[in-house]
């Protein structure tokens, strides 16, 4: 099938090019980084190699696409305790509707404990206190186009805030899948966080100016905002190849590879597997290699490091699935970090 093979050929040639590319330091470059914590335990314990292998309601961080895979309807809820004690919480929901395709709709927020306000003058403290919060709620759409092919989309609502100041945007993601006739070898692509920049505003940057300094009798205290710079959200490119490689008559053995192109950090290639017992239990683990993850003094710079996971899935009743993921990954001088994905199907 001509499809197969191009589309084959084109994975191939993005990995190529992921792993042939030139260093360039971009650390730090963009806005919501928050939009890069994956969703999800499978994916994460995975190492994040799950493009090509998501069809379930976290399709909508991975790859939309993968929205059209899903035969029932499913709602996820995530707690986690993030690093430096960030709270994060996400609830995702996805209903398929026949041949209009699965919808879903996902929320997303993050936030810190208030700390007090301290300045140079005041170094113990003002007597106020601030705190910092994100948040991006996410409608999406999947369809499939032929027995082998689906393509899906999202719009994301993207809202950053510190103390009295805030920063908004609005992205769209886009993703495929396609299933060859090579031993059912599924390949994925994503793109995520495509749209406008993001600037802070608010009543942290007023001031107050004398516009005409060498005039007498003139307003001295206008009022003025300091202009913040505009920063470009975190957008990745990823595709990715899955197969099946071990089929025995209680379960398989998963395997799966992907490459991302972050328009703020280095290319990376994530290699993760899965063993599925019988669609009742899962064992998983993964890692991700950064292509440029060594200084000159030979020090790693990502700390990010091995994960391993598993999930139990199992009836509670009549056409009601429960589905409880967890994944630990291994962070370094940053600590350990334990995600927990609860789901039901029905």
């Amino acid at each position: 099938m001509k499809l197969s093979r191009n589309s084959f050929r084109i994975a191939i040639i993005f990995l190529l090019m992921a792993t042939t590319a030139q260093a360039v330091s971009k650390r730090g470059s963009t806005a919501a980084s928050f939009l890069e914590i994956g969703i999800g335990a499978r994916g994460t314990s995975m190492g994040n190699a799950y493009v090509a292998v998501v069809d379930d309601v976290h399709s909508l961080y991975w790859n939309p696409a993968g929205l059209a895979l899903m035969n029932k309807s499913e709602v996820s809820f995530i707690q986690t305790n993030w690093l430096a004690g960030i709270g994060f919480n996400n609830v995702s929901a996805a209903f398929p509707m026949g041949n209009l395709g699965t919808f879903g709709v996902a929320l997303t927020s993050i936030s810190i404990e208030e700390m007090d306000v301290t300045t140079v003058d005041q170094p113990d403290g003002t007597g106020e206190r601030f705190g910092a919060s994100d948040l991006s709620a996410t409608l999406g759409w999947g369809r499939k186009f032929t027995d082998r092919f689906t393509f899906g989309a999202n719009v994301k609502y993207i809202e950053e805030r510190i103390w009295h100041m805030k920063a908004s945007s609005v992205a769209v993601d886009l993703g495929t899948t396609f299933k060859t006739q090579f031993r059912d070898l599924r390949v994925g692509m994503s793109v995520s966080n495509f749209g406008g920049k993001m600037q802070l505003k608010g009543d942290d940057t007023l001031i107050e100016v004398d516009v005409a300094p060498d005039q007498e009798g003139n307003n001295s205290r206008i009022n003025a905002h300091l202009d913040t710079d505009y920063w470009s959200l975190p957008l990745t490119f990823r595709v990715g190849l899955a197969a099946d490689v071990l089929k025995i008559p209680h379960g398989k053995l998963t395997l799966a590879v992907d490459a991302a192109h972050p328009n703020n950090y280095s290319e990376s290639i994530s290699v993760g597997g899965e063993f599925n017992l019988m669609d009742l239990a899962f064992l998983r683990a993964g890692q991700t290699f950064y292509l440029d993850d060594v200084d000159e003094d030979g020090n790693t710079l990502s700390p990010e490091g091995f994960n391993v996971g598993g999930g139990v899935n199992f009836l509670i009743a009549r056409n009601l699935r429960f589905k409880l993921d967890l994944a630990y990954g291994d962070w370094g001088i940053l600590n350990d970090t334990r995600r927990f994905s609860i789901s039901l199907e029905f």
